[in-house]
């Protein structure tokens, strides 16, 4: 559960620490106070997005930090490389420049990865949620949702994705014959074309390489030259070779009166030798250099050639070499098309039969669950003061899709004597959220989540039906952990912990605190929930009578 929030510097929160208990939560205050703030903060540390905009004016960044308590060591931890310690802390740094800094028990994590995790900590119900429950769309998730048939979904999606591919290469194969010969003479064509050139691969590369060899060979044999006369001299100079053979001969002269000179001897020795190999392999490139126009001709020409084919069929030889070979695949694929399609529409045919039965025993397993599920969902509506409701769950069967061959609509009349219609065209807003705590419910029971957040989810609710909400709420709490904002007298008086959300000025600046009310803090502000800011001693009297009842 979520036992501490530390927030800094998200709004009009500057500083905050707000413990949180088992059992029923309850946050109220003045409309504006920054209840909202504390919900957004909460969304945070669950992955969610965050803005800028979150950052308190004048400060650079913002901050929450979680903990929770009795945390199951789910498979997430593992997973992902962080330590899993029941007590499991999560921070996240938002900053102007839009960079956020999550953390799991001391681990960086990506915000994508917090919010895998921060879906299995919390689950948050608003009032958005019931745009949800409106779209017809999000019908068919409900109910798998509730009948937690994952295994089924999956070995249907594993089907239909069979299914899909075989279609995709059968549509792919099918054609009119015009249209099957026009791509059959384009193919031979192509075919024709690069065999002809009877290319080699890496051939362009090399033939450039020698072409500029060949377009330069004149300044080549000049520059050769002027080398090998520099190494070997000329009729009128001494070449490096020769000047070093007479100082290697001069030292070793001096060799006879002083063993001083044996390391000058040796080292130009060795300069000797190999000035006398770089000039005998310069001599032998030189005389090596052969070079012609008609060589030069006849590079261009087929130089020309594979360009020709480049511009039309890749970039490199061997971009054109594979171009030919997947031109012969395909045209004997058309060639021999209608074969292949026979095996195809075999395999197709086999494909869908175990596809159908996998979404018939999908759509068994659906229709079992919306029964049992319109069950628990009338119940929870009768105990939420909406006992003549009628319920049910709608199946469309469609052809194979996605999701199986089932469309799913929730339909609902919420008074006696009433049509079942479309759950949108029925309810009112306090029906609706009645429906939507029902239904959370009901779903809730199905996963492992110990922390639920209902922000202001009886919104048009009041008298009676507002005081079946607080009771459901309370019930909730008693196997989960419950955080409920809400302007309610009905729902506050059951809380277990009550936090009052405050706003004030301070330096002209606004500042929002949490407090945990005691007793007469919390008749005090059920009063001020109960007659606004007039509270009165028959106000405070009634909500002492609520509180003690």
């Amino acid at each position: 559960m979520l036992s501490l929030l530390h927030i800094e510097n998200i709004a009009v929160i500057e500083s905050a620490d707000i413990s949180f208990n088992q059992g029923f939560n309850v946050l109220t205050g003045e409309t504006g106070a920054g209840k909202s703030i504390v919900i957004d903060a909460i969304s945070a540390i669950l992955g969610e997005r965050a803005y800028r905009d979150m950052i308190r004016t004048g400060t650079a960044k913002a901050s929450v930090r979680a903990v929770f308590t009795d945390v199951a060591e789910l498979p997430w931890f593992q997973e992902n490389g962080v330590e899993y310690d029941p007590e499991t802390v999560i921070q996240r740094e938002i900053y102007l420049d839009g960079k956020n800094i999550c953390r799991v028990n001391g681990s960086l994590v990506s915000v994508s990865i917090l919010r895998k995790l921060g879906i299995q900590l919390i689950n948050i119900h608003g009032q958005h949620d019931s745009a949800s429950l409106f779209d017809e769309d999000n019908h068919l998730a409900f109910l798998d949702a509730f009948a937690d048939n994952e295994p089924l979904r999956q070995d249907y999606g594993e089907k239909y994705t069979a299914v899909a591919g075989l279609r995709r290469e059968i549509d792919s194969l099918t054609m009119d014959e015009g249209e099957k010969l026009r791509r059959m003479e384009t193919l031979k064509y192509q075919i024709a074309e690069i065999e002809k050139a009877d290319l080699e691969i890496g051939e362009d590369e090399s033939l450039e390489d020698r072409r500029k060899l060949l377009q330069n060979a004149e300044k080549l044999s000049n520059g050769m030259e002027e080398a090998v006369q520099c190494l070997y001299g000329g009729d009128d100079t001494d070449g490096a070779a020769g000047l070093l053979a007479q100082a290697e001969y001069a030292l070793g002269r001096l060799l006879r009166f002083s063993d001083s000179f044996q390391s000058l001897h040796d080292r130009v020795s060795d300069l000797m030798y190999q000035v006398q190999d770089v000039a005998e392999e310069t001599r032998d490139t030189r005389d090596s250099l052969n070079y012609s126009a008609d060589e030069l001709e006849q590079i261009e020409s087929r130089l020309d050639v594979i360009h020709k084919l480049r511009r039309k069929y890749g970039a490199t030889c061997e971009d054109i070499l594979n171009y030919l070979e997947n031109a012969k695949k395909e045209l004997d694929e058309i060639e021999f098309a209608d074969d292949h399609l026979e095996r195809l529409k075999g395999k197709l045919k086999k494909a869908e039969k175990e596809a159908w039965a996998s979404a018939f025993a999908l759509r068994e397993n659906r229709q079992e669950a919306a029964e049992a599920m319109s069950q628990r969902i009338l119940t929870e509506l009768s105990q939420l003061d909406m006992p003549r409701v009628q319920f049910t769950c709608r199946f469309q069967k469609l052809e194979l899709t996605v999701n199986g061959a089932d469309a799913v609509a929730f339909y609902m009349s919420a008074n006696a004597g009433e049509a079942l219609k479309p759950m949108s065209k029925v309810a009112s807003g306090g029906e609706l959220a009645r429906i939507m705590l029902a239904m959370k419910n009901v779903l809730a029971e199905k996963d492992q989540v110990a922390t639920l957040i209902f922000d202001e989810v009886d919104t048009g609710v009041s008298g009676r039906a507002a005081q079946r909400v607080a009771e459901k709420l309370k019930s909730v709490a008693e196997h989960k952990q419950v955080l409920c904002v809400t302007h309610l007298p009905q729902l506050a008086a059951l809380a277990d912990t009550h936090l009052l959300i405050a706003k004030s000025e301070r330096d002209g600046r606004t500042y929002t605190s949490v407090t945990p009310l005691d007793f007469e803090g919390r008749k005090r502000e059920l009063a001020r929930i109960i007659g606004g800011t007039n509270i009165t001693e028959t106000t405070l009297r009634s909500a002492e009578e609520m509180l003690r009842n």
